[in-house]
């Protein structure tokens, strides 16, 4: 194989291109947190799901790609861009995120032996833009020190070629969602390129905000399960999905509406998204769980509210590749609109074995309050992440076995 180096300064130093290289998603909800919740903080933490050892010196490297990510600054015509493309970001939002600087002292490096810890702390309005940059340069770091050779540039284009063309066979309607766990920026960019140039009709967008503005498709994004996560520590498990959800119409007014279902479970979550919500949600995303199960779920639920699912539309965004996205188009075509949201199966296929990683929200401080533990209860049964005690408060609150 042809080993392909990462993009470095001159310095050596690795550097994101642009302020807006990160999940649009982010920026939807740092508006909604600046408008809602300015005085909110959060602490986020890297969890190491794939045991991954890292090289002496990698602390050191990630610590000079986190410093240097605070010259980043938004352009005047990503301003204009984003003022054109999503006429719902409010001018006064659009002004903030023209002076908004990364913060490095807000990240917390630390390597002991082959284990890395990582964590941000600070207002939630500034740090929730570090959870997808940071696992990014996290994988484009690993593999060049770790010395693992990734097939060739030609070889990536060609894959994805070969996967964009399959799905447009079969009709379906494809996004891309790979930038947290992304082998390297370079791969991302020659992905998007290839798609775009490919999948006419059938890929709709990416969730990089930088690459659809290059690649001129369209951002694709509304909330995280952390959305969700900070409703329950302010206003109670029961009320969590009721009041992010009204929130999130309160900023919106109707556009970016695809609700994501499975931060306490899709049943809990189904029993409070009702008639009202049914009818002004465009539709809901799925991550986690039975992908059929769930699609059953949601058209009998649209049924019992006098809604005809064919009006709504999944996203369907769990650790997808063709398999699946083939088997959930053969149940779901004709009974309920459907798209797909691919990541690291498009952003990290060369070769190597993707990494396994996350950065969750674990902690976060409401206006006048103390810091308070946020869990996550998805729809893979015990599947919990967060502290032991709150996810036993908010089982027993809300009814879950």
């Amino acid at each position: 194989m042809n080993f392909q180096r990462s993009p470095m300064h001159a310095d050596s130093t690795l550097r994101l291109p642009s302020l807006l290289d990160n999940d649009f998603y982010k920026f939807t909800m740092q508006h909604g947190v600046v408008k809602l919740f300015p005085k909110a903080k959060a602490r986020y933490q890297f969890i190491n799901r794939g045991n991954h050892s890292f090289p002496a010196g990698f602390a050191e490297k990630l610590r000079e790609a986190v410093d240097a990510m605070a010259e980043l600054r938004l352009s005047r015509e990503e301003k204009k861009y984003l003022a054109a493309t999503c006429p719902y970001l409010d001018p006064v939002y659009l002004d903030f995120l023209q002076g908004y600087t990364y913060d490095p002292a807000e990240v917390t490096i630390e390597q002991d032996g082959e284990q890395l810890k990582v964590m941000v702390e600070g207002y939630w309005y500034r740090t929730i833009l570090w959870e997808v940059p940071l696992m990014a340069l996290i994988s484009e770091l690993y593999y060049p020190l770790q010395k693992m050779e990734r097939v060739s540039d030609e070889k990536v284009s060609n894959t994805g070629k070969e996967k964009i063309l399959k799905y447009k066979e079969m009709g379906a309607v494809i996004a891309e969602f790979g930038t947290r766990r992304r082998h390297s920026f370079h791969v991302h960019d020659l992905i998007v390129k290839t798609l775009q140039q490919w999948g006419k009709g059938t890929f709709v967008g990416s969730s990089n905000v930088h690459l659809a503005m290059k690649h001129g498709v369209k951002p694709i994004g509304t909330h995280a399960h952390e959305w969700f996560m900070f409703h329950a520590a302010r206003y109670g498990f029961k009320m969590a999905n009721i009041l992010s959800l009204q929130h999130w119409v309160d900023v919106y007014r109707g556009d970016l509406g695809i609700a994501l279902s499975d931060t306490y479970t899709t049943g809990v979550f189904l029993e409070q998204f009702d008639k009202m919500f049914a009818k002004l949600f465009d539709g809901v995303r799925q991550d986690s769980g039975d992908p059929i199960a769930f699609a059953g779920k949601m058209i009998r639920h649209y049924q019992s509210k006098g809604i005809d699912p064919r009006s709504k539309n999944i996203i369907f965004s769990d650790a997808l590749d063709y398999n699946k996205v083939v088997q959930i188009a053969e149940y779901c075509r004709g009974k309920i609109g459907m798209s797909f949201g691919i990541g690291t199966n498009l952003t990290n296929d060369v070769g190597l074995p993707p990494m396994n990683m996350v950065i969750k929200m674990t902690e976060t401080q409401p206006e006048g309050s103390q810091w308070i533990p946020v869990v996550k209860l998805s729809d893979v049964q015990g599947k919990y992440t967060g502290d032991e005690k709150m996810i036993g408060l908010a089982k027993a609150l809300l009814q879950i076995d």
